[in-house]
């Protein structure tokens, strides 16, 4: 037996993708193969191979305790549209042109339309202290049953209307807003917009001051959560050259939204200062100041010194103090 497990008719929009798996049941273990045939009328069933349409078809098949097969298909043109058929046989002349008359094919279908994506223009302005998102789908393709708008995995704003156009207004300034926003229209299949509030960075401090223990490590942080992300962070002592990673006693990690200066061995003299941190995109830049101060490694002893100082002025004081007092009169 052999059966598809996708949904037997699929919807795609032009560069989206497809999946479609296939299962055959059979001893000895059935071969399965993957045929397509086009909507033109003239087109008849074609076998599909791994990297076949200019390396967009991808096939992974299995034969364990049974067969499994799945056909990916990237990168879908309207062209891709048709009848997907899985064949499995586990008969030994499956193969054998000759006999083929003879063979047994067992057969399941899955139906795919690739429907061309329209065009969606997305635009930010800015108002009276706000920001306004929008989308305008241009033809749009199916009826439209209302809209989304998403940043990441969060909904921001859901509606039934069924226009062409949407809007999202923020309140506030772009350089707090900054990031990857979705319209999405639901239609069927699903068609996605996007906008993006895009800013230099907007840098900030872990700490605006931090302190380190002298000959221990010192770890200044700076990151940035704005859009787009950082392509280039450099660190400055004092507003001097900047820190090469790697000299002296200098550490550096960064990442697209992080930067990390670590000093290894701290020394008052030398490492006590202001290190600025500086970030670079497509954008412009930005910066943020950290104030490193180093501790003496005995500066946690000094206030049990000091107690212990004024335990001994006390104890000499009482001592002192008795050592001059007169003796009592002995009684007769």
């Amino acid at each position: 037996a052999g059966f598809i497990k996708s949904p037997l008719s699929q919807k795609r929009l032009t560069q989206d993708s497809v999946e479609l798996y296939c299962e055959a049941i059979g001893n000895p273990i059935p071969e399965i193969q993957w045929w397509f045939e086009g909507n033109d009328p003239n087109e008849t069933y074609a076998q599909l191979w791994d990297g076949a349409r200019q390396d967009r078809v991808k096939i992974n098949a299995t034969y364990n305790l049974h067969s499994t097969s799945t056909v990916y298909i990237a990168n879908l043109s309207v062209d891709d549209s048709g009848m997907y058929e899985c064949r499995a046989s586990n008969d030994p002349d499956r193969n054998h042109l000759s006999k083929s008359p003879k063979v047994k094919w067992i057969r399941s279908q899955a139906n795919v339309f690739v429907i061309e994506r329209p065009n969606i223009i997305g635009l930010v302005s800015v108002s009276s202290g706000k920001l306004i998102l929008s989308c305008n789908m241009s033809a749009p393709h199916a009826s439209i049953e209302g809209h989304e708008w998403m940043r990441g995995d969060k909904t921001l704003q859901t509606d039934t209307d069924s226009n062409a156009f949407t809007s999202y207004i923020i309140e506030g300034k772009m350089e707090e807003h900054s990031g990857v926003y979705d319209c999405v229209y639901k239609t069927n299949p699903v068609v996605k917009g996007q906008v993006n509030i895009s800013v230099a960075p907007q840098v900030i401090a872990y700490k605006k001051s931090e302190h380190g223990n002298e000959g221990d490590t010192g770890v200044l942080t700076c990151k940035s959560p704005s859009f787009p992300s950082v392509i280039a962070w450099t660190w400055y002592k004092n507003d001097q050259q900047p820190i090469i990673n790697g000299s002296g006693r200098y550490v550096i990690k960064s990442g697209s939204n992080k930067t990390e200066l670590r000093i290894l061995k701290l020394n008052i003299e030398e490492d006590t200062g202001d290190y600025r941190c500086n970030a670079t995109n497509v954008f412009g830049f930005g910066g943020a100041v950290v104030n490193l101060r180093v501790r003496s490694r005995l500066a946690a002893l000094w206030p049990f010194l000091g107690i212990v100082a004024e335990v001994l002025v006390l104890v000499t004081i009482i001592f002192i103090y008795e050592k001059r007092r007169k003796p009592d009169e002995v009684l007769d």
